[in-house]
């Protein structure tokens, strides 16, 4: 069991969050309870579930955890895209936040491989 706020990844989920929440709501109002609700729903699940993998007594359940946190990555990946090409966002904003996620989605893979290792 350790402190999820300790993690690097947590810290760069946690931040992604805030900035999607911050994006999100410019989005049309049609979208409120769709693509808006499904993109904040995917991005808070990864910092979410990083945090209550880091509660669990062994390292296969936490790295189970980091496993649907890395899902929940790949599919706001999909949903940036989807509001790109839906033009909610910009290519400019689109080209951040892919970089942004694609950083995540690396250091989970990364933390997931290190904790297997370890169990």
């Amino acid at each position: 069991m350790q402190n999820y706020r300790d993690l690097k990844v947590w810290q760069k989920a946690h931040d992604f969050t805030l900035k999607v929440y911050q994006i999100v709501a410019s989005f049309p109002k049609e979208e409120t309870y769709n693509l808006t609700s499904q993109i904040k729903r995917s991005a808070s699940s990864i910092p979410t579930n990083i945090a209550e993998g880091c509660g669990r007594f062994s390292q296969k359940d936490l790295a189970n955890f980091l496993q649907i946190a890395l899902g929940s990555s790949h599919e706001l990946e999909y949903q940036i895209l989807l509001s790109k090409d839906l033009k909610f966002i910009d290519i400019e904003q689109f080209a951040e936040l892919e970089v942004e996620v694609g950083e995540i989605k690396a250091m989970l893979i990364s933390l997931i491989k290190k904790v297997r290792l370890e169990s």
